[in-house]
């Protein structure tokens, strides 16, 4: 056979010599004949890949409850999968907060395609009206859902780096048919035809620095600081039982823990907020779709009125200091003026951020203010939603322009905290309704969402009745509700500091 043979000379689009032959040779020898003809569109090389692709596994990072449930729609579809999880266990993440309990009832916390697999299998649902701990909704569901896998879980394969076989993020030509590339921290490559990012924030918090970065000293203050939801009332309770706490944060979490220190007669609690005013924190109250949540913000709203916790808005965390009596925490507000507290402990409960760094060789288009992609962030925008108003997003809102590439869960909402269960899993079956090429199902987005509104359920009367009140803390169940106090004008609380 001739040098032509396929059609293809020494000019030819293939870029090599004797194309499709066991002769066939790359014209530039500096280049592999496989990467020849990737960078000339040759249409026996896209063929040949586009078969190869599709026999690779679908590679989902993180076993936490939206990368499982993934996995479910993944095992229904029958395409083949692995999830990496770098922890040791099934949802690590979940583990460091499993004494916290959740605001959604079992009822929104399991995935439609996760229940059916683990049905089949014999498993019997929880009470779907009861508010599961962290600890509990891995034992109750997780944890036998992965059990379904098997081998295809793997434990302590923690994702160092994406790209595409042969490609950095500047090289065009034939990227889309490449398969992924993962490279694990052990130096393990493992090849994928799709990633699904569900690796989530958890290990990203952010810091305490007012302007977004961290605080002067923070550093040096390291040891002195938890992050968002320690056990105050279990195996943490010695670090704050009879010292002064700062809480700094607005959220959920950072109202949580000050209802759990509310709780050590003998502790002193300080919260500081940069907001001039606590309302957002306390929420709807008993208009909250989901009523633990609701009940939270006015116990807190509870505490701070009879002066249990001391709030302080308009706090800029600046510097942190070391001194004799504690740390000293400084704020200086932007117009410079400064004020400053001594306390023994502080738990940063600023919320999180993703971290993108695994997928620098990959082309993502990010919004600049939540870093979830651009078409998701305007409807997830925090300065204009609550968890129960972000309305159905699937697969169109997630792509990015790295086609195969999703991320998925908390990390999919950047830094914005409105993020609930119910989201991730719609966002996964849309997801792998893509990837399985059935459009149609893709891009039907449906979701229901308990939003800070009207309330006419009692999803958690059963569980007032017999542990006490939820507040977000497993083992700190308020049995008795606490005495409502007027608000009285304070200093302390005021605008002017």
């Amino acid at each position: 056979m001739s040098e032509n043979a396929g059609g293809q000379g020494a000019g030819g689009c293939c870029g090599v010599s004797g194309c499709c032959t066991p002769s066939e040779r790359a014209l530039d020898p500096a280049t592999t004949v496989a990467q020849a003809k990737a960078d000339s569109g040759c249409a026996c090389v896209t063929a040949a890949r586009g078969d190869a692709e599709r026999a690779l596994p679908v590679v989902v990072i993180g076993a936490g409850p939206v990368g499982l449930a993934a996995a479910a729609h993944l095992t229904e579809r029958g395409i083949d999968f692995v999830v990496l999880e770098a922890g040791r266990q099934v949802a690590a993440s979940v583990a460091r907060w499993g004494h916290v309990r959740l605001f959604s009832p079992w009822r929104y916390n399991v995935d439609a395609a996760a229940r059916r697999l683990l049905e089949a299998a014999g498993w019997t649902a929880p009470d779907p009206d009861w508010l599961p701990t962290g600890a509990e909704l891995i034992s109750g569901y997780l944890a036998p859902l992965a059990e379904l896998y098997g081998e295809r879980v793997r434990l302590g394969a923690k994702v160092a780096a994406i790209s595409r076989l042969g490609y950095d993020r500047v090289r065009t030509a034939g990227r889309e048919d490449a398969p992924f590339a993962l490279r694990l921290s052990t130096g393990e490559e493992i090849l994928a035809r799709a990633v699904i990012d569900a690796s989530g924030t958890y290990f990203t918090p952010n810091v305490l620095g007012a302007n977004g970065l961290p605080a002067h000293g923070e550093a040096e203050a390291s040891r002195f600081i938890d992050h968002a939801l320690p056990d105050v009332l279990g195996a943490d309770r010695e670090r704050y039982a009879g010292r002064h706490t700062l809480v700094v944060g607005a959220g959920h979490s950072a109202a949580t823990t000050l209802l759990a220190l509310a709780r050590l007669d003998d502790t002193t609690i300080t919260w500081a907020i940069r907001a001039g005013s606590a309302s957002r924190t306390y929420g709807g109250g008993a208009a909250d779709a989901l009523p633990a949540r609701g009940a939270l913000g006015t116990r807190l709203r509870a505490h701070v009125a009879s002066g249990r916790i001391r709030l302080l808005t308009g706090f800029f965390t600046h510097r942190l200091r070391r001194t004799a009596e504690g740390i000293e925490v400084i704020s200086r507000d932007p117009s410079g003026h400064e004020r400053s507290l001594v306390v023994d402990r502080i738990v940063s409960a600023t919320g999180y951020r993703p971290d993108h760094t695994i997928a620098g060789e990959l082309r993502l288009d990010l919004d600049p203010v939540l870093g979830s992609t651009r078409r998701l962030a305007p409807l997830i925008d925090p300065n204009h939603h609550s968890c129960g108003t972000v309305p159905p997003h699937g697969v169109d809102e997630l792509a990015h322009p790295e086609p195969g590439y999703y991320a998925v869960g908390v990390k999919s909402y950047g830094r914005a905290p409105t993020f609930l269960l119910a989201t991730g899993y719609e966002q996964v079956r849309s997801v792998v309704a893509a990837l399985a090429g059935d459009w149609e199902a893709a891009r039907q987005v449906r979701l229901e969402l308990p939003e800070t509104g009207v309330c006419s359920s009692s999803l958690a009367e059963a569980q007032e009745r017999r542990l006490g009140l939820a507040t977000g803390v497993g083992g700190g169940l308020l049995s008795t509700p606490l005495p409502l106090a007027t608000v009285s004008a304070s200093t302390e609380g005021g605008c002017c500091g």
